[in-house]
């Protein structure tokens, strides 16, 4: 009975100590900018790996087409200013030369936009935005096929009008409206046009004009808008692409009764519809920040690194040493999450934080040729979009940041690849916002001006 009980005791020892022992093996660390220890979830920091963070300016983003007419202005001390001026070709669509009456009288001639109920910046105040007659003809811009470093972006597909594209318009606005963008309820905005080019227009329609013939004859006579931006400006605003430029008139019917109407000038082709988006940076850390400069480290920039969509910026991010961990054969990794932390106060700023971001992956020449997916397992389960997204989440009022997350493990176990070699990630909001929105995303910073960024690796030594 002693001797079966000793026995029982010594195998129950026995494997007590196996599952101590297999347990030491299993480590949880971070690689990380932050070198604070956080006990409270287990993280311990190893100071030799590394994560480098820039912010990088693609070249090349192309804003047309996308349905969103974008015109305003943001101005903020960290990153600076934005302005966007929307850029447009209107057409004959419907008009009917000689349609309207002989007797019929000109009024008045309006541009007319929906807002599509986006916004970003200060809406409190008072916005001014200008209607100006295009003096160029807008051109698609063709960007050849390149290979190697210089293969084209994943997102280009074609011809299209880029951010940092422009064309001359008059000087001297057809006409500016300023108004309060309560754009929740706001239902439409009419800008009143120069009556010079009403009247002239509506002869051209009373008469059968040469110039209103076709769509052709009159993108030749009459080239485009210019929709821009007060430079006092404090937010920006999206419009619906369903613009109108609309000629009034009236006449009396066989009735003797006032008959008001209008025909409109649409739209034309969507293509040519784009935003071209400036940033000035000046007195700020980013001053530098250009396309022939397209990178800054966060050590040049007081810790400060950024992503915003329109301009192109991205947060940049390289971890330099962490082949050494994925090629040592005595290490199994079991899962992998990339980390970044925004300041809560920017959800209740004008500046609010973008919902999601998404992470490219750029080649050694600084163009993201592919895009971080949702792992395969997770898919097979029925979770979430192909696309993998970090979705924000967390943050209180008592000073905790918010944070987005993603899960690395495919890029990990992917990185020892050919095709990964000399890679990096870029943290950018989703190409449906980069191409058509100024949504930002500054990262926050630890006590020693670092950026809050860190790559949590559990893994099994054996």
């Amino acid at each position: 009975m002693i001797r079966n009980f000793k026995r029982r005791s010594i195998q129950f020892l026995f494997s007590a100590l196996l599952l101590i022992g297999i347990s030491a093996c299993n480590k949880d660390i971070s690689l990380s900018l932050d070198n604070s220890r956080d006990e409270s979830i287990g993280l311990v920091p190893i100071d030799t790996f590394q994560v480098n963070t820039s912010t990088y300016l693609l070249d090349d983003v192309p804003t047309s087409g996308t349905g969103m007419i974008l015109a305003g202005k943001i101005s903020n001390t960290t990153t600076g200013s934005v302005l966007s001026t929307s850029y447009m070709r209107m057409a004959i669509d419907n008009i009917i030369a000689g349609s309207i009456p002989t007797a019929a009288k000109y009024d008045s001639i309006t541009f007319v936009l929906k807002p599509n109920k986006y916004f970003y910046g200060d809406t409190t105040k008072t916005q001014t935005l200008s209607v100006h007659q295009l003096t160029q003809q807008i051109i698609l811009k063709e960007v050849n096929t390149g290979s190697g470093t210089n293969e084209l972006p994943y997102y280009v597909n074609g011809a299209a009008v880029y951010n940092n594209q422009k064309f001359n318009y008059e000087p001297t606005a057809l006409g500016s409206l300023s108004f309060k963008p309560f754009v929740k309820k706001l239902d439409s905005i009419a800008i009143r046009l120069n009556d010079n080019l009403g009247n002239t227009l509506f002869s051209y329609i009373k008469d059968g004009h040469g110039n209103i013939a076709s769509n052709d004859n009159f993108n030749e006579y009459f080239k485009g808008i210019a929709l821009v931006p007060g430079n006092n400006n404090t937010a920006m605003i999206g419009f619906k692409d369903t613009v109108s430029m609309q000629v009034h008139y009236n006449y009396i019917n066989d009735e003797g009764f006032k008959v008001n109407k209008s025909t409109s000038f649409n739209l034309g082709n969507k293509a040519y519809q784009f935003n071209n988006v400036e940033a000035d940076r000046t007195g700020t850390a980013f001053n530098t920040l250009s396309v022939t400069n397209p990178e800054l480290k966060s050590s040049a920039t007081n810790g400060d690194v950024f992503l915003e969509g329109s301009t192109g910026a991205v947060v940049k991010l390289t971890f330099p040493t962490l082949l050494d961990l994925v090629n040592d054969p005595t290490v199994a990794i079991n899962k992998v999450e990339l980390v970044i932390e925004t300041e809560n106060k920017y959800r209740n700023s004008f500046f609010i934080p973008p919902a999601r971001v998404v992470l490219m992956i750029a080649n050694a020449g600084g163009n993201p040729v592919s895009i971080i997916t949702t792992p395969v397992f997770l898919q097979q389960q029925g979770q979430q979009d192909p696309i993998q997204y970090g979705f924000l989440a967390g943050g209180d009022e008592f000073g905790a940041n918010a944070k987005y997350t993603f899960n690395m493990i495919e890029y990990v176990n992917n990185i020892k690849k050919d095709s990964y070699f000399n890679t990096s990630l870029f943290l950018s909001v989703p190409q449906s916002s980069l191409f058509a929105t100024t949504d930002r995303l500054i990262i926050a910073k630890d006590a020693n001006n670092k950026p809050r960024i860190k790559l949590n690796i559990l893994y099994t030594k054996f």
